[in-house]
Parts: structure tokens; C-alpha cells; sequence
């Protein structure tokens, strides 16, 4: 029987690993810095404040555990990936996103070290990423962002055939992938577990159960007390349409998993995935997976994509069609799991800005500031932000504060029904744009695709 929410399998998976709940709040008080949301970019950019400054007092708000969040219901993915790069190119230029991308690519080792340096066991296998097509309109799309890559400087990045593709790892109709070093396979909750434990031990104050219900300058607001302190730092990504006047900023997108019983030894050998690389495809509505450290595979992808009125769900419950859904596509990609068990299925929301770019912000005048905004990419990114958000918070200038998504603005998304139907509409037709391309055998993008493209404003 699947279990279906509990949040996610890495919650519902090993509860007696659960640590007791931390204090909410009690009453009015003061901090240097106060840090509202406890998932990765919250307790990343704690972990380097007080690394870098043991004195600051370090304050961080969770309206309910730490890695409830994205943070505790990601596919595991730790890998060097920023959405709409193209577009801080335009902006800034080449060499600046580049610098980005390059920032990027050492932020993977740079949580990994990290990790290693706390004592975290997150389940971590540096095997790179494995982006595989399985139609020849992937493959050019494929060949495409392979040569992009190598624009951007990432010169150790392969372009594999389809026979070097099955042998790594073996994908059904495979026509070719790319490899990147920069990606790592992770147990999102116990890197997450691991690094709030390690801020606890700097000396940050974290409270859980404490909704923050009001922002302003150099006060946070909630049920059982106000924070004071010159900085307010938002860090609440998939759920950051919850806070009053927030409704429009960051579009709260669902995505939802599958994982599969732990799989026989005779079942890997067919399969291979030796590498445990983190698998990807090239397809419009995109799945992720990972090799399990305790031998599943876990699997990704857009089920119902948005809920009317940016509304998120409560503890990861996702549709029974979502679950048959992905359950086709992990059928699809590995035809010898038909009728493989499916043990759990869950959801979560990440943050969508209306241009796909996400942001670092600080306004020193009002000491608000923010991060997030990931589009999914959120393991390794939420680092490279929380140590920008040092830096600013810190008036340090450093080549982190000089990237191009530090202070980038962005319009609002529309307001409900309009922000709805695109959303859904959208979707439908990145899955026609799939399916017509994989019953025509076209070598090129649909131009379905690429009007959803312009519409989305992702290129």
C-alpha cells in the first residue's frame, strides 16, 4: 500500500529519527538578525553568519519544523543548475552570468565540504547529473544546452551517445545524454536535519511552530511575540505567498514524487545506474530521479501544477492520477519495474518568479531583506544565496555581492483567474508538446512548445 503525504518519504521513512520539536516563541525580543522560514535557505545563510560574525545574535522563525517545507520534500538533487540564466546574460551580459554559472558549479562541492566538515551523513554521492533524450526532438534540444553549457565555461561536461547513455544507465529509447561532475545525490532531510543541528551548535535560536504573520522594517510579527532586529531576512520560497502583501510575488508551483520498494540486486544489474548519477530528461514537462542510498528509485514531476489562489497543501497529499501518472513514467523510462511497488507518494511547492529568475535582495535603509525563487533548483542554490545574504547583511562587497540576481526585481504574477488558467494551460501544453513530438519522431521543438516558452517568459 503506498503511503500517500506524510509529508514526504523522507519524513515518513525513518520517523524515530525525528528530532523533539524545537521552542516557539514566548514574548517580545531582540536579535541582529531574524530569519523567517526554516528550510534551507534560512539555515544556510544562519550557519554563515555566525561562522562568519560568532557575535551576531542569529534568530530563526518556522511556522512549523524545519525542512517542512521544499527543503525536507526535494527529489535530492544537489546540482549546479540556475533557471533563466539566458536571461541575467541579456541583462548584465555574458561574462556576469557566467560568474554566476561559475559560482554555481562550486557551490555542489562547496555544500559537500561543508557536510563533511559538520559531521552531516546526508547520504551524499558525488555521481554528476545525466540529462537523457529519448526522442529526436530531445536530442536536438539535448545537443543544444550541451553546447551551451560549454559556453558558460563548463569544459568537463560530456555529450554521450546512445549506447554510452544505456551504459551508464539503462533508459528506455535513450537516443543520448550529457554528463556534468557537478551534481551530487543527497538525502535532502538529513542534510537538512544535519544543518540546522550544526546552527544550534553556533549558537543561532531557532523556534519552530512560530508563524510569522507580519514583516516591516526591522520587526517580524507573530502570534506569541515580535522579533526585533536591523535585519529581517525572508526565506520562506514555495510559501512565501502566504505572507500578507505576498500573494503575487513568488508563484507557489507543486511538484510531486513517487519512490519506488527497495530493489533487487538482479533488478540493478539490468538497470545499471552504478554511477548513482541524478537522472534528468529533456522532455517540456520534465521528471527527476536519484538512486536511493538504500537501493529505490525516487521520481519526479508535475502532477496538478498550481492550486487556485497560490494555496499550498498541508502534509504532501497528491492525487491518485498524479501517482499513476509518474508511476507510467518510471514504467516508461525502466519497462522492468511494470508492477514494481510503490511505496510513497507526496508533494511539495517551490517558488516561481513571473520571469523564472531568482533573487538575493537586501534594502539597507529598511534592513528587509530576501532570497529564493529557485524554479526547482533550489539544494545547491539556497547556499550560494545564504552566503551572498552574509555578505550583504555584513556591508561586505565581495564577488558574490557583484552576481547578477543580487537585487534583481520582477514583476508580480496576474491576479487570480487569470494567474490559474495560464499556469494549467501551460502545463497542458508542454504535454501535448510531448506527446506530439514523440508520436512524429520531429527532430525540432514544436512550436507549441516554444509559444508556452514566451508566454511562461522562460526564454
Amino acid at each position: 500500500m503506498t503511503i500517500n503525504g506524510g509529508i514526504s518519504f523522507w519524513h515518513a521513512a525513518d520517523p524515530g529519527a525525528t528530532p523533539p520539536a524545537r521552542a516557539l516563541l514566548t514574548g517580545d525580543t531582540t536579535a541582529d538578525v531574524v530569519i523567517v522560514g526554516g528550510g534551507y535557505t534560512g539555515l544556510w545563510t544562519a550557519y554563515h553568519l555566525k561562522t562568519a560574525a560568532p557575535d551576531l545574535r542569529v534568530t530563526v522563525l518556522e511556522q512549523k519544523t524545519c525542512g517542512y517545507g521544499a527543503s525536507g520534500r526535494n527529489g535530492g538533487w544537489l546540482y549546479n543548475g540556475i533557471a533563466s540564466r539566458d536571461r541575467y546574460a541579456r541583462l548584465h551580459g555574458l561574462p556576469a552570468a557566467r560568474r554566476l554559472q561559475q559560482a554555481m558549479n562550486a557551490t555542489v562541492t562547496e555544500v559537500i565540504e561543508t557536510a563533511a566538515k559538520e559531521g552531516i551523513d546526508a547520504d551524499i554521492h558525488h555521481g554528476g547529473v545525466l540529462e537523457v533524450a529519448r526522442t529526436p526532438a530531445q536530442l536536438t534540444r539535448l545537443k543544444a544546452f550541451h553546447e551551451a553549457e560549454a559556453a558558460f565555461g563548463e569544459t568537463d561536461r560530456l555529450l554521450l551517445g546512445a549506447a554510452e547513455t544505456r551504459a551508464r544507465i539503462d533508459v528506455a529509447d535513450a537516443v543520448g545524454a550529457t554528463w556534468t561532475p557537478h551534481g551530487a545525490r543527497i538525502h535532502p532531510l538529513k542534510l537538512l536535519r544535519g544543518l540546522a543541528a550544526a546552527c544550534e551548535r553556533l549558537g543561532v535560536t531557532l523556534h519552530e511552530s512560530t508563524p510569522v504573520t507580519g514583516l516591516a522594517p526591522r520587526r517580524a510579527t507573530t502570534p506569541y511575540g515580535t522579533v526585533r532586529a536591523p535585519f529581517v531576512l525572508r526565506c520562506t520560497e514555495g510559501f512565501t505567498a502566504s505572507l500578507k502583501g505576498q500573494k503575487r510575488s513568488w508563484l507557489p508551483m507543486n511538484s510531486s514524487m513517487i519512490v519506488t520498494a527497495p530493489l533487487p540486486e538482479a533488478t540493478w544489474q539490468r538497470i545499471g545506474w552504478d554511477g548513482a548519477e541524478t537522472l534528468g530528461d529533456m522532455a517540456h514537462a520534465y521528471m527527476y530521479a536519484q538512486r536511493t542510498a538504500d537501493g529505490r528509485i525516487a521520481l519526479g514531476g508535475r502532477g496538478v501544477p498550481y492550486r487556485f489562489g497560490s494555496r499550498t497543501d498541508n502534509d504532501g497529499s497528491t492525487s491518485a492520477s498524479t501517482v499513476a501518472s509518474l508511476t507510467q513514467l518510471l514504467t516508461a523510462f525502466f519497462p522492468a519495474l511494470a508492477g514494481v511497488e510503490i511505496t510513497h507518494a507526496w508533494s511539495g511547492v517551490l517558488g516561481v518568479p513571473r520571469d523564472w529568475c531568482a533573487t538575493v535582495s537586501l534594502d539597507r535603509t529598511t534592513g528587509l531583506g530576501w532570497a529564493g525563487g529557485y524554479v526547482g533548483s533550489g539544494v545547491a542554490t539556497s547556499n550560494l544565496a545564504g552566503r551572498t545574504l552574509r555578505d550583504l547583511v555584513l556591508g561586505d562587497t565581495t564577488e558574490l555581492t557583484t552576481l547578477p540576481w543580487v537585487n534583481h526585481r520582477v514583476r508580480p504574477w496576474e491576479p487570480e483567474p487569470f494567474r490559474w488558467l495560464g499556469v494549467h494551460a501551460l502545463y497542458a501544453a508542454y504535454r501535448e508538446a510531448d506527446r506530439r513530438e514523440a508520436a512524429t519522431h520531429t527532430p525540432t521543438t514544436t512550436p507549441l512548445a516554444r509559444l508556452a516558452n514566451r508566454i511562461a517568459g522562460r526564454h
